[in-house]
């Protein structure tokens, strides 16, 4: 039976979210399963209750409670599956591992999926045994993504995102002709049900502030093409925004339209339409840069 395990936190892990640090020591425990017990006060830092989002500090101590756990990295992870992502590779260096993440692939396991980038990557091999992710991109959303390798980078990483000295912008396809001019955009949201077995967000004003920077890049007769810089980085912010805004991004589910024809017409491919295409940091010298898959392009095309 486990034990009520005490770990005090050390400076290779300072800076980093509690639910992270987690997700990290409870290999294969399902994230839902995780924030449940944070949730519930199960999970204790200095004998308090934390929030997820809480940082740790040098000295912290977090007590966790028994809990049974699976060994993901022992789980089979099919070899289409390591071969696509060892393909999606755009740049790798002793710290880090960037990769232009397919859509359809989860950042991590849980939530009804086993497998998910960061579980197939430790099984690259053992010098990919302790990756972990820098940032997160949601199943349906393809691009760049970040994966660290050392705890040193990680703890680089979660100061300069906390610092807002990283820049990360996507594209989107929304419907409809952008009306609004290009600028900074606020709004507030908060987390409030699960649709299915996902959390979703709402606009509420008792909420946290989500800012994103709009910028209309090209149109056609009904899509147009927009580059959204993240100033805040809430859950499903892009997605919650546009479609407050009036442009749901094409092929969101959640936040955006059922739309008949583009279910029917072939030409289309058939996805959420939102693509991470850069992460820079001039601290860290990253200056990644990830084209849109070409469906994006053609959508607009055939649109004409």
């Amino acid at each position: 039976m486990p034990e009520v395990k005490k770990i005090i936190i050390d400076e290779n892990v300072t800076g980093q979210r509690l639910d992270n640090f987690l997700l990290n020591d409870l290999k294969g425990v399902p994230k839902s399963k995780i924030y449940s017990i944070i949730r519930k006060g199960e999970i204790r830092v200095n004998s308090k209750r934390k929030k997820p989002s809480y940082k740790l500090v040098t000295g912290d101590e977090v007590r966790i409670p028994p809990i049974k756990t699976s060994i993901r990295e022992n789980q089979f992870v099919p070899t289409n599956i390591i071969s696509l992502l060892k393909d999606s590779i755009v740049e790798e260096n002793d710290d880090y591992i960037a990769i232009n993440k397919p859509e359809g692939i989860a950042s991590h396991g849980g939530s009804g999926i086993s497998i998910g980038v960061i579980e197939t990557i430790r099984n690259f091999g053992k010098a990919y045994r302790d990756a972990k992710l820098v940032h997160r991109l949601d199943k349906d959303t393809s691009g760049c993504q970040i994966i660290a390798k050392n705890n040193k980078f990680l703890r680089r990483c979660n100061k300069l995102i906390s610092e807002r000295k990283i820049i990360k912008t996507y594209q989107a396809i929304v419907y409809g002709n952008w009306i609004h001019n290009d600028g900074l955009y606020e709004i507030n949201i908060k987390k409030n049900m699960l649709f299915g077995k996902e959390r979703m967000v709402k606009i509420s004003e008792g909420g946290k502030i989500a800012k994103t920077f709009f910028q209309a890049i090209e149109s056609s007769s009904h899509f147009s093409l927009i580059q959204c810089e993240l100033v805040t980085g809430r859950t499903h912010q892009l997605r919650v925004h546009l479609s407050y805004l009036g442009f749901p991004i094409v092929g969101d589910n959640k936040y955006g339209l059922k739309d008949i024809r583009l279910s029917k017409d072939s030409s289309y491919k058939k996805r959420m339409y939102l693509h991470a295409n850069s992460f820079i940091s001039k601290d860290l010298n990253i200056h990644l840069n990830v084209k849109s898959p070409k469906e994006f392009k053609k959508i607009l095309k055939n649109d004409e």
